[in-house]
């Protein structure tokens, strides 16, 4: 009996389509179950906190918010008339020991000069004073130091290349309390990723694994290498109780959902026509170490 062709045919199509289709569950059940990526993922940076190592009114300020600043840039300046005082200050009780001591010299050499004429007890009381008034003049360069510090730090620098941010309240005028935050400086060199996988995932990220970073509205992605693993997360079932033993919770969600574990990724060449702001949102991938896909990194970049 011979089979019609359009009956083979349906029957290769129908084939076909059952292993395409159990392929694509393989590889879709390998991609979200087993493959090591996340839509999970935060670009993040060092923040640095500026405050002001003297207390004063603000001069001026020299930058505005969100301004692209270097490392070293006038950020803004506080009046330094006290400064000033303090340090011409500490620099006339400089004067006045040095004299003082000059003074006390020349007394200790005359005494010690007339040798018998003059009492043991007076020879050892001008060397004293002269020990005493060295000390003074120790402190008193100190104290000029100090006041040469201050004066300096009237003229807050930025810390590190980056931004300014969070320039809301400061105004020339505004008084600036020492240790007090009045700006914010995110740190360009600190640019990172931090991917959040599920523990399931981890065991197959490895420190310095390449990885490809997909920002949420562009289209060119980035690349990095698995900086670090985070060595713990919070417990939030288990915490101590007053008398010091583990007070655990009693109750137990019959789903239970993988723990993420932050993976923190270095990120490669950063473009300079391309800015991160921290906070955007990420999709990172593990693509495997960087001697075996040398070739996927280069065809995916052309």
């Amino acid at each position: 009996m011979q089979v019609p062709v359009r009956r083979i045919v349906q029957v290769g199509i129908t084939a076909a389509a059952v292993v395409l289709g159990a392929l694509a569950s393989v590889h879709l059940w390998h991609h979200y179950r087993e493959a090591p990526w996340t839509r999970d993922g935060r670009v993040r940076a060092d923040v640095v906190q500026v405050a002001p190592d003297v207390s004063g009114l603000v001069e001026s300020v020299a930058v505005r918010d969100n301004q692209e600043v270097r490392q070293g840039d006038l950020l803004f300046s506080i009046d330094a008339v006290r400064p000033r005082i303090a340090l011409a200050q500490a620099e006339a009780s400089v004067r006045g020991l040095k004299s003082q001591i000059a003074q006390a010299q020349r007394e200790d050499r005359r005494n010690r000069s007339l040798g018998e004429l003059v009492p043991g007890e007076s020879r050892e009381q001008s060397g004293e004073k002269i020990e005493q008034l060295n000390a003074s003049l120790a402190q008193a360069q100190a104290a000029v130091d100090s006041a040469k510090v201050n004066l300096a730090r009237t003229q807050v620098r930025a810390p590190a290349d980056g931004w300014v941010t969070n320039l809301v309240d400061l105004r020339p005028g505004s008084y600036a309390t020492a240790g007090r935050p009045l700006l914010a400086v995110v740190d360009r060199q600190s640019i990172h990723v931090l991917g959040y996988f599920e523990e399931t995932k981890v065991a197959r990220v490895h420190v310095g694994d390449v990885v490809r970073v997909h920002l949420i509205g562009e289209r060119q992605p980035l690349y990095g290498h698995v900086d670090s693993v985070a060595a713990g997360i919070e417990d939030r079932d288990r915490n101590p109780s007053s008398n010091l033993l583990a007070n655990v919770n009693p109750t137990f969600n019959w789903v239970r959902l993988a723990q993420r574990i932050p993976v923190r990724v270095r990120l490669d060449d950063l473009p300079e026509d391309r800015r991160l702001i921290m906070g955007r949102t990420a999709s990172v991938d593990v693509i495997g170490p960087e001697s075996v896909q040398v070739g996927q990194r280069q065809g995916a970049g052309s």
